[in-house]
């Protein structure tokens, strides 16, 4: 086929696509499309959001298909970005269906159509590509009949990415196992010159060339960056509310932690806002819903994790507001990109906060566990002989789910463990613990830390500042930032909304609820505690004053609850809130408890006992006994629920159980995380012979 034959018909369905008998290509899109089709090449496709890729995989679709080709395979990490991709294939008569961990009951459905060449386009999760039935099934004739196959948001491949994904690492084993000849496109709007770099390599294999490279310009002309710092919360939750009142269209506003988002448009919504929190706690459905309502302007704003990030595709975006800052100038970038595609003219605003680094030291504790961790994992596999669930694994091991399972899709990945039917088991392959990789990783994450603090403080161009972070140098100043003079936001919010703020987060009281079920497998730790945990034993719903990764009380409870915070009384201001989440949820005219208990503590001994007599003084109501702590050792932490439980049976010993027998109880500690401490106490506290058991805390973990 002549080229000038393919440029037209690609401008035919670039057409098609987007709806506009005017449309063309761009430079780099029809060098792309050239290289894909008429070469059979890989190219990495690094341009801004809203620049045009997925127009390129799209296109190239329907030239391949119309030459013969197999169906076009796009790895695809976010459901929302699979739906808009899913509407925009139809636009252009390209039959596309994925399958992905919301549509289980449609995968047999789609592997029918695959088989049978009814499917121009299949989008997978990158965690379907070691599903066991989709790897040894499906996955070998989609590789071997592929016409191409796209990486979208490619810099989740590399471990340097500021979204690196273990699931994404698995594409090289796909790539190693296509054919020659066929083609591979990975694209990304945020990678800097070391991902780019990384990903490229990891597409170059034995059986392609090099990989083609396609840079463009990062700028975004339609985005006015600017940075507003308050003293406080009320103030930035007051001019954030100001913020949305006054600014036309709709937007995002993302919060670093999925509490803020409730909290957020909680009082977002009492001051008569449309709002819906997001985050990857919503529910599958909701967030679907949530989506559509604001593509649809039904919402002024989705308050949201990143959980809604790539992917997610509003051309009239009107702005985006950050309450708090990501830990990185270019996970920073990638999240404005939302905003301003098809306008020209978005707001994007960041107001940091305080604790937005102890958020991120939170999180970056959360990496790749230590090597003990590791190789005690894998011997539990080689021991138990048979494939290990994570359920059955957890309880034999030291790390929560969430943890446990991304270790073992690296350690799948790095070859040492496989993925078969009915769990996880080893390959018996050498494998060492690479400290120095994960160090560097570390490093370079402090790097960007820093360099997301400098981005607030500086004076210069903030795209410029973004641009250069990205490798993407600007020669001028924007003109648009709030530093070039092109946005002007106000420094303080009205009065009136700071003092709105403060009275709802000046609003203390948390729901603590009790556990309902005792976690699975205790019995491989030796603990005979299985089941439901029956109604006679346990624990009403609790209280707290707030959350710790809250905001409002959360910045007090995170100072109080410090590691480095000397062992005291309650704070005055926290005895006020105390008491009023006890009066607004247990009044004393009630008559609702009869005695207080407190579970001692080896690390705040004092700080727990002012709190429990206090409180017993105020109600005058007897201290009626206490659990004494019965183990010094430090209490396990950032464990499973079956380590926390086990480490936490024995751990104290009511003093007195004759004390609390027909009792109703006001059980006391300073916080709770997993809710295990206070289920073991409820249950002895029921058990010998109290009437009710009502937890009371400062804070939630």
């Amino acid at each position: 086929m002549p080229t000038t034959t393919l440029n037209e018909r690609a401008e035919l369905h670039l057409r098609a696509l987007v709806g506009s008998a005017s449309a063309t290509l761009r430079d780099d899109q029809w060098a792309a499309i050239q290289a894909l089709v008429a070469e059979r090449r890989r190219a990495l496709v690094v341009q801004r959001t809203g620049w045009g890729k997925s127009a390129v995989y799209f296109v190239a679709t329907a030239l391949l298909r119309e030459q013969g080709a197999g169906p076009t395979v796009i790895i695809s990490p976010l459901l929302a970005l699979m739906r808009n991709q899913i509407a925009a294939a139809a636009r252009a008569g390209i039959r596309a269906v994925t399958i992905n961990s919301a549509n289980g009951e449609q995968w047999r459905e789609v592997y029918d159509q695959v088989r049978a060449g009814a499917v121009d386009v299949l989008l997978v999760s990158p965690e379907r590509l070691n599903n066991p039935g989709f790897r040894d099934e499906v996955l070998p004739q989609v590789a071997a009949t592929a016409g191409l196959v796209v990486i979208d948001e490619a810099h989740c491949i590399s471990d340097w990415g500021h979204d690196f994904r273990p699931d994404y690492r698995r594409i090289r084993t796909l790539l190693d196992d296509l054919p020659a000849g066929i083609p591979v496109l990975a694209t990304t709007a945020t990678a800097n010159k070391r991902v780019a770099m990384d990903v490229a390599e990891q597409l170059t294999t034995d059986s392609a060339t090099d990989t083609m490279v396609l840079r463009g310009t990062l700028d975004r002309e339609s985005l006015h960056l600017g940075v507003v710092v308050l003293p406080n919360q009320p103030s930035r939750l007051g001019w954030l509310a100001d913020y949305l009142r006054r600014t036309a269209g709709s937007g995002i506003v993302y919060c670093l932690t999925v509490a803020a988002t409730e909290q957020v448009a909680d009082h977002l919504r009492s001051r008569g806002l449309t709002v819906a929190a997001y985050s990857g706690k919503t529910d599958p459905t909701e967030r679907a819903q949530a989506e559509d309502d604001l593509l649809a302007g039904r919402v002024k704003a989705l308050i949201a994790t990143s959980a809604l990030g790539m992917g997610f595709d509003k051309p009239d975006l009107a702005f985006v507001v950050h309450l708090g800052a990501p830990p990185s100038p270019i996970a920073y970038y990638q999240q404005v990109g939302r905003a301003g595609r098809a306008v020209t003219r978005a707001e994007v605003v960041l107001l940091p906060g305080p604790d937005d680094v102890d958020i991120w030291n939170y999180f970056g504790s959360l990496g790749f566990p230590a090597e003990a961790d590791v190789r005690a994992t894998l011997a539990e596999l080689a021991d138990a002989g048979r494939p290990l669930s994570l359920r059955a694994l957890e309880p034999r091991v030291s790390l929560r789910r969430s943890r446990l399972e991304m270790m073992l899709k690296v350690l799948d990945v790095d070859g040492a463990v496989r993925r078969v039917t009915g769990g996880w088991t080893v390959t018996g392959e050498p494998w060492a613990y690479d400290a120095d990789r994960y160090a560097r990783v570390s490093a370079a994450r402090e790097v960007e830390q820093q360099a997301m603090l400098e981005y607030i403080r500086t004076d210069r161009c903030r795209m410029g500042f973004l641009r250069e972070q990205l490798d993407d140098p600007a020669p001028d100043p924007c003109g648009r930032c709030d530093n070039c003079g092109g946005l002007s936001l106000p420094a303080a919010a009205d009065q009136q909304s700071v003092v709105a703020a403060q009275a709802e987060l000046a609003v203390p009281g948390v729901a603590v609820e009790p556990r309902s079920q005792w976690p699975s497998a205790m019995s491989s730790l030796g603990v005979q505690l299985s089941g439901r945990i029956p109604a006679t034993e346990k624990a009403e719903s609790g209280r707290a004053v707030g959350r710790l990764d809250g905001i409002g009380w959360g910045s007090a409870l995170r100072a109080l609850l410090a590691p480095d915070t000397p062992d005291g009384e309650v704070p005055v201001p926290l005895r006020h809130a105390v008491v009023q989440v006890l009066d607004g949820w247990l009044p004393a005219a009630d008559g609702a408890i009869d005695a207080v208990v407190f579970i001692d503590s080896a690390r705040r001994p004092a700080l727990v006992r002012h709190l429990a007599g206090g409180l017993a003084r105020y109600r005058s109501l007897p201290v009626a006994t206490t659990f004494d702590v019965a183990d010094e050792r430090p209490a396990v932490g950032g464990t499973n629920s079956a380590h926390r439980l086990a480490g936490v049976l024995g751990r104290h010993r009511l003093a007195d159980p004759a004390a609390v027998a027909g009792k109703r109880v006001l059980l006391v500690d300073d916080a709770t995380d997993t809710g295990w401490t206070l289920t073991v106490a409820a249950r002895e506290l029921r058990r010998a012979g109290a009437a009710a058991v009502y937890p009371l805390v400062l804070a939630i973990g």
